[in-house]
């Protein structure tokens, strides 16, 4: 039994449909497009599901066709569809996009004694007509009196279709013989392969079209028009129906790919407990958390995925917009309030490994309403959700997943796949308390009040912020940028995250997406340096700690990965989640990275720079950062006349980029002044090899012809990294060298608010946005070369591009004014710090 269009079945199917990474929409003309009429030059398609199906194929990861058994000529001038929608003729022996080949000569002779056979028999006979195709003859009688059509019908029948060599096929009103082999079926499987679609639709009326109901499969569907028995699933009633359920179809699959007004990245606030992070939009739900580690498989991906992919949502029961959001001072505690309705958000710090508990409290006199729709891995395993006295468990998870809500009344619903529930709850008679539980199946109370936890939880981070030495430009500002640092790294491993997040754009719409959920060296020693500097050395030593035990499952230093797993461990294959649409549109998602193959020569150089200043912090030298240092110094020793992918991760050939130089540079200057410092034994050749590489990239490194330090040795192009080169102290501040390369990235690469990167081929489709820790060494180098008010007047526009929470994304589009790029961002971070410490000096 077949379902109509305005049936929850119908639509649940399509939904389905609409999230298939590559979608296939294909239909029938006559009967399907466009009504049946008297006279078939007449037939025009409705302008309703024309407007569907030009909208879909403007649809990225989306083809549409019309599969008719008109000829292609006749087909094209009658419907008029705009060159995006695929058009094939006569049951799929032409094609528009270059698969028909001239007919061979004994086709061709045979297709010349067919049109004259049944020119013969329909000569004389009122309301039929022949329809002269490139490689078959169809015999129209739909407007001949029955016992007409039948005579002639029966006539072609007995005689030219039982020639050899003829293929025919039946439809209303109709009778097509073919020279060559026709069928819809194999013409859709012929345009399913061309475009590699992994889900097919198609609509149609006619017998001819069951030839492709019968061909559908796995996740495809069928849709038949009017009555009729048939192979397909689903059937609609007209030709009104089928531009209703194209519609439907369109928007669900443009919300999928595109997302229905995205929340702004910059706009997203972080909770973290030390181990595992969140994401609240400014409406407090929920749309990132992975368990059990901060790169495992999300629970809740709206992020990325819009609501199929999990959320957990607190509204008004009226549902106006909230009055602000803000962190509770010094806390990683987010508040969100409305008129007469507050919930409080934080992840519970006292919790067993393994387990992640995120507290949600709601205050207030008017009513809430609670949408709680977990999503495991990424929304690829079905739940069942499972109402107790003490709240819901989540069913059907390799991990265990409770939520505590003792006193709420829940409504389940299922969306063919899942389960979602549903409350109204009222806080005026005192404060509702959910309690997310991953990794328990405890739904008892805690052991401690809800308000205790809560101050347990933000004085173990206002505490430690307490004790910082905050400079005194944008105090404030710093302070989250210190809390955001430290909310991403994990306490119990030592490594630290680039960012929370996986896979959002450089680019909306782009394909630049990357999974930052790992520990980069250089991140992750930027990171712990920058906490180093505000006073903090805890976050420094448990990321030496973390090296030195990667370091221990090494034959050698030089044997160093870019990037390791919070746990110190090599990643996984990259791969990715077709199943999500990505932010914004912006597909694929990733998870795992393909850099942690590459060779990053500059890795060695923050981390000796990081010993550094926790040395000159504690007043001494350990053995241990010692030995490290001399691990690092060894691994340049070992590698840094090679070519390597850059601080910037280049899919491409390597080159010797002029940064990775510098940074080794940097590791035997840092490793020597060390060594002079604490009174240790620096090797004999250390000093010649620090001449050595000095040398190299003076003499290399510099263009005279562009007038500035460029990418590598080998080229014109600029990159705000080789800024570094007077950063770092390998040339000074006053050289006309190091001044001219300032002015000429200024030139290039600063657009407005922002810097750039590069601008050259990467290699990569598309583009992406500037970066705010390039604008962070700009400021810097203003302030080397003397120009204080350009260094303000950027920093200025760094910190106003911050979201209303404080926090800041990878990068910044300055035409669009949106910010990009993973969320928040370490690099950005640490930038803005570093900037604030810099002004706060030349006060």
């Amino acid at each position: 039994m077949t379902a109509d269009v305005t049936t929850a079945e119908l639509r649940r199917v399509l939904v389905q449909l609409a999230h298939t990474p590559r979608l296939l929409v294909a239909c029938d003309y006559d009967g399907t497009l466009a009504p049946i009429v008297q006279d078939p030059s007449r037939a025009l398609p409705t302008q309703q599901s024309v407007a569907a199906l030009r909208a879909l194929a403007e649809l990225s990861a989306t083809t549409v066709a019309v599969i008719s058994g008109r000829a292609l000529r006749d087909l094209a001038t009658l419907s008029r569809l705009p060159s995006e929608i695929h058009l094939v003729g006569s049951h799929g022996s032409e094609f528009d996009v270059g698969f028909v080949h001239d007919l061979a000569p004994q086709a061709r002779e045979l297709r010349e004694d067919l049109y004259t056979e049944l020119r013969r028999i329909t000569e004389g006979t009122a309301g039929t007509s022949l329809e002269s195709k490139p490689a078959s003859v169809a015999v129209h009688v739909r407007q001949a009196e029955p016992e007409v059509a039948e005579r002639v019908l029966e006539a072609v029948r007995d005689g030219p279709c039982r020639w050899d060599g003829v293929q025919v096929t039946e439809g209303k009103a109709v009778i097509e013989l073919a020279v060559v082999q026709t069928d819809k079926g194999q013409a859709l499987d012929v345009l399913r392969h061309q475009v590699g679609a992994s889900a097919a639709v198609f609509l149609g009326d006619d017998v001819t079209d069951e030839k492709v109901f019968a061909r559908l499969h796995g996740p495809d569907l069928g849709i038949k028009v009017g009555p009729g028995d048939t192979r397909a699933g689903h059937r609609v009633d007209s030709t009104d129906g089928v531009a209703r359920a194209l519609a439907f179809l369109l928007e669900e699959r443009r919300t999928w790919l595109h997302g229905e007004q995205a929340v702004p990245i910059e706009r997203h606030s972080m909770l973290s407990n030390g181990r595992v992070v969140a994401l609240l939009t400014p409406d407090a739900r929920v749309c990132w958390l992975c368990h059990p580690e901060p790169d495992s498989g999300a629970v809740f991906a709206d992020l990325l995925g819009g609501p199929t992919a999990g959320y957990f949502s607190v509204l008004p029961d009226r549902n106006g917009l909230p009055l602000g959001q803000r962190y509770s001072p010094g806390t990683m505690t987010v508040e969100t309030r409305w008129s007469r309705l507050l919930v409080t958000d934080y992840l519970d710090l006292v919790t067993a490994p393994q387990r992640t508990d995120l507290v949600r409290v709601i205050t207030g006199e008017t009513t809430a309403v609670v949408e709680f729709a977990p999503r495991p891995e990424f929304g690829n395993v079905p739940v069942r959700l499972e109402a107790e006295p003490g709240g819901l468990r989540v069913l059907g998870t390799s991990e265990p997943i409770v939520l505590r809500s003792p006193g709420v009344g829940w409504e389940i619903s299922f969306d063919g796949m899942h389960e979602s529930a549903r409350a109204v709850v009222s806080p005026a008679e005192g404060a509702v308390v959910l309690e997310l539980r991953c990794g328990s199946d405890d739904l008892s109370p805690a052991p401690a009040p809800e308000p205790q936890r809560r101050e347990a939880a933000g004085s173990h981070w206002s505490s430690w912020a307490a004790g910082l030495a905050l400079p005194a430009v944008e105090r404030e500002l710093v302070e989250r940028a210190a809390l955001t640092l430290r909310g991403l790294c994990h306490a119990e491993s030592g490594g630290i995250m680039a960012a929370a997040t996986t896979s959002l754009p450089e680019e909306l719409g782009g394909v630049r997406n990357w999974d930052y959920r790992f520990c980069w060296l250089r991140d992750g020693a930027l990171s712990a340096h920058a906490l180093v500097s505000l006073g903090s050395t805890r976050e420094a030593e448990g990321f030496l700690d973390w090296l030195h035990n990667v370091l221990a499952t090494l034959s050698g230093p030089e044997r160093l990965h870019p990037l390791y797993t919070l746990q110190g461990s090599g990643l996984g294959p990259e791969a990715v989640i077709d199943t999500l649409p990505g932010y914004a549109g912006s597909r694929p998602v990733r998870v795992g990275n393909l850099a942690n193959t590459q060779v990053q020569l500059d890795v060695f150089g923050p981390v000796v720079e990081l010993v550094v200043a926790l040395a000159t912090c504690r007043g001494a030298l350990s053995d241990r950062d010692w030995q490290l240092v001399c691990a690092m110094t060894e691994a340049v020793i070992r590698r840094w006349h090679e070519p390597d992918h850059g601080i910037w991760e280049e899919r491409s050939a390597a080159r010797h980029h002029v940064y990775s130089k510098v940074m080794c540079w940097v590791t035997v200057d840092r490793a020597l002044a060390l060594a002079a410092q604490y009174g240790r034994s620096a090797e004999p050749g250390w000093k010649q090899l620090r001449s050595d590489i000095a040398a190299e990239i003076l003499d290399q490194g510099w263009n005279a012809k562009v007038g500035a330090f460029t990418t590598a040795y080998d080229g014109t192009d600029l990159d705000a990294a080789s800024l570094h080169v007077g950063l770092s102290g390998l040339i000074e501040p006053a050289d006309e060298r190091f001044q001219a390369t300032v002015t000429a990235i200024e030139s290039e690469l600063r657009s407005g608010s922002t810097v750039y990167r590069y601008h050259r081929d990467d290699g990569l489709p598309g583009g992406e946005g500037g970066f705010h820790l390039c604008a962070a060494w700009l400021v810097e180098a203003y302030l080397a070369t003397g120009r204080r008010v350009e260094a303000q007047q950027l920093f200025q526009q760094l910190i106003d591009v911050a979201g209303p929470t404080g926090l800041l994304s990878e990068e910044y589009d300055p035409v669009a004014e949106r910010s990009l790029g993973n969320h928040p961002q370490a690099y950005s971070h640490l930038g803005l710090i570093r900037c604030a410490q810099l002004l706060s000096q030349s006060n």
